[in-house]
């Protein structure tokens, strides 16, 4: 993570400086919708902060929409096709990023309706879940959560990157899930999302928090 400063925050605070920064953002592309991210491995939990975020949101009159990226996983014939536990896949295949696109984030861009697709795919039984397009009002704000997103060429107006370390992220990934340690060490050699984020926050314990601010 090189020289860069670091101030720590309890959680509590921490989202709520973060509601504070994203509910004083202007879309860069001219749009009247907010597009932010919490990017983080699992073990780091991204969809702990961004559930937290979005009552702190809301309380500044910000509409937010919720997306969860486990919900638009492609389908297990295609991200399983060199088996269940294999890390290339799982870096390169397994996110949806097509249907990210055309469901949720073209119509929260300039010209788009604001109707969003909540989800895709139920990543437990891998079928569609036939949800109903939801709206995200002008002003609104789209949160998404999960891991790998950074390097993807998002229009993220707000990146938030949870860094673990190295041993606390192997510490606190669950043994069936340890196979997927090598994608995001790619991850980190390719992307460098430390650099790559807008914000940055240390997040080896939970319950101590520290970020760039």
């Amino acid at each position: 993570m090189g020289a860069v400063r670091l101030h720590p925050v309890t959680p509590v605070l921490l989202a709520e400086r973060l509601a504070d920064r994203i509910a004083d953002l202007r879309p860069a592309d001219g749009g009247s919708r907010v597009c932010a991210a919490v990017d983080g491995a699992p073990a780091a939990r991204p969809e702990a902060l961004a559930d937290a975020l979005v009552e702190p949101l809301r309380l500044r009159g910000r509409h937010v929409r919720r997306i969860r990226t486990a919900d638009f996983l492609r389908p297990a014939s295609l991200r399983l096709e060199h088996g269940h536990r294999d890390p290339d896949s799982f870096y390169d295949l397994w996110l949806d990023e097509g249907a990210l696109w055309r469901e949720v984030f073209t119509p929260v861009l300039p010209g788009g309706d604001g109707r969003v697709l909540p989800t895709l795919r139920d990543p437990a039984t891998d079928r569609a879940t036939r949800a109903e397009r939801v709206e995200l009002p002008p002003g609104g704000v789209l949160l998404l959560d999960g891991p790998l997103l950074l390097g993807r060429a998002f229009p993220l107006d707000l990146a938030v990157h949870l860094h673990l370390s190295p041993a606390a992220l192997e510490r606190r990934t669950a043994a069936d899930e340890r196979w997927t340690l090598p994608a995001f060490a790619r991850y980190e050699d390719e992307v460098r999302p430390a650099e790559a984020a807008d914000v940055l926050v240390r997040a080896d314990d939970p319950r101590h928090p520290a970020w760039t601010g």
